[in-house]
């Protein structure tokens, strides 16, 4: 039943809305022939596989989380891209992949959890030279972090605002509705470990919907 719910909530589905502004970023960068790119901290894969749409190119994702990359395994071969898309189960601070293998790494919403030194070490190290770095990060978040990029040799190149208030109107706003028609019809819905999860979610974005603002970095590397 709980599989029943949860599927029918197509919480991702609603999520879906903010690949606009993965779209954005790719097209911001100029065009690489078949890239090789990372997603850090891939999770259940939707930026990793809409870069696979976007791209000719090679996609790898990493995350700790393997109940998540159990799930973006299984999208994967759903839509026969298991060729081109490859996931491990691997720390952002020790991805063992070699020096510059990568034209870009993509990473939305994850770095602001890391040790931020140790992330972009790992993430200098493993990016080839003139590569790009995109990081979409919340406005308040990356105000008092961005500075400290160039010093891992990182240069700003372009920056891409979400729309004000968006994570609120378009994604929790529209979930807290499908939640209020689902507790019409199934008893002791918030007993559900992820809908309680989204509630919890909902509430604290309800309050301060400017607060969640976003905007997404262009980086490239430089040295």
């Amino acid at each position: 039943m709980t599989e029943e719910i949860l599927k029918e909530l197509d919480a991702d589905g609603l999520r879906s809305v903010f690949l606009k502004y993965t779209r954005k970023a790719f097209e911001s960068i100029p065009v690489i022939e078949k890239p090789r790119i990372l997603d850090i901290g891939c999770g259940t894969g939707m930026p990793t596989l809409e870069l696979a749409r976007l791209s000719n190119g090679e996609i790898t994702g990493i995350d700790i989380d393997q109940g998540a990359l159990d799930q973006l395994n299984f999208k994967i071969k759903q839509q026969g891209l298991s060729e081109r898309i490859k996931v491990y189960n691997r720390s952002a601070y020790n991805t063992k992949f070699e020096d510059e293998t990568f034209d870009i790494i993509w990473e939305e919403g994850v770095i602001h959890l890391l040790d931020l030194k140790k992330a972009l070490i790992e993430c200098n190290r493993i990016l080839k030279l003139n590569g790009f770095m995109i990081s979409g990060e919340a406005t308040n978040w990356a105000d008092r972090k961005l500075k400290h990029f160039p010093n891992f040799g990182f240069k700003l190149i372009k920056q891409i605002p979400w729309e004000k208030e968006c994570w609120w109107t378009e994604y929790y706003a529209p979930l807290e509705k499908k939640i209020n028609q689902l507790r019409k019809k199934y008893d002791n819905l918030e007993n559900i470990e992820e809908i309680h999860r989204h509630v919890t979610e909902i509430e604290m974005v309800k309050k301060n919907p400017a607060g969640f603002d976003c905007i997404t970095y262009v980086m490239q590397k430089i040295n």
